[in-house]
């Protein structure tokens, strides 16, 4: 009854613009609301304040300014014999193959490959019978993701939608939830062929940011369902541990690869937690 009820509420709430109050409260730089806000969110979601380069809540500017905090330099070490290592802390919703053009969400639910990349049918091929991960930050996880391997940006696409909540109830429950929410779709060339990286937006969720755009999420109006190419002379190599987007306040990340590119490693499974930069997953026969 409470999940029915939860579901309900987020069809009829104005997702949109809670979503964007919540991100202008989340900038507010006066020192009694933003140390007050943060003071509760590290109580409340036990966030351990001792791995952050600033360990004192207060000296953060903002509440959005504390959520993407940065790690201190050896929190999170990369492990040098893995191929392809977790992008982010957090836990394993789904892992497994793509399978006739559908990709597994939960128990009795799954989106379509077309549908999260945007209909593109170029891009749709790259990850045909390929594999995926779909890996959810929760709200005391660290918020920065990170490259799985070195890889070099081919193009970033914004995809408009809903600011569905993106945690096991809904996963259970709303069909499609990655394909139906706001997302960035991030594609790149790597040793293990084309991977994209998928930034799926929520409810509450103030922003997405990459290094080479800045915030992309929420888009202008002249961003709506836009292809972005980096406007550069060199191309932009983005190698594996170093970060590639943040999101101001948690979500999803959503891993693809090609056919036969990578093998996941034996031991993972799915709500298995995940910690970046430890092994995830080594090359293909190709």
């Amino acid at each position: 009854m409470k999940e029915q009820l939860f579901i309900l509420l987020q069809k009829i709430a104005p997702q949109h613009l809670i979503s964007r109050l919540a991100g202008a409260l989340a900038q507010c730089t006066q020192p009694v609301i933003k140390n007050q806000f943060i003071s509760w969110f590290v109580a409340r979601y036990n966030v351990d304040m001792s791995q952050a380069l600033i360990e004192d809540p207060t000296e953060y500017e903002h509440f959005n300014a504390f959520f993407t905090r940065a790690l201190k330099k050896d929190a999170r070490p990369i492990d040098p014999n893995a191929e392809l290592v977790f992008p982010a802390d957090g836990a394993i919703s789904q892992l497994g193959d793509i399978n006739q053009g559908r990709i597994f969400q939960a128990k009795g639910r799954d989106f379509s490959l077309s549908a999260i990349l945007g209909g593109d049918p170029k891009l749709v091929s790259q990850f045909e019978n390929g594999r995926f991960a779909t890996i959810y930050l929760s709200p005391r996880d660290y918020h920065r993701v990170h490259m799985p391997i070195t890889g070099k940006l081919i193009e970033t696409i914004y995809i408009p939608g809903d600011l569905y909540s993106v945690n096991q109830t809904t996963a259970d429950n709303i069909d499609g939830l990655f394909a139906r929410n706001e997302r960035l779709v991030v594609i790149f060339e790597t040793e293990a062929g084309p991977m994209a990286m998928i930034l799926v937006g929520a409810m509450i969720v103030a922003g997405i940011e990459t290094p080479w755009a800045g915030q992309v999420c929420p888009a202008s109006s002249a961003w709506q369902k836009q292809h972005y190419c980096a406007s550069r002379k060199a191309d932009i190599i983005i190698e594996k541990g170093q970060e590639m987007g943040r999101f101001k306040l948690g979500s999803t990340v959503v891993l693809l690869f090609a056919e036969d590119a990578i093998n996941w490693e034996e031991h993972l499974f799915p709500q298995m937690p995940t910690v970046l930069g430890e092994a995830m997953a080594n090359l293909g026969s190709n």
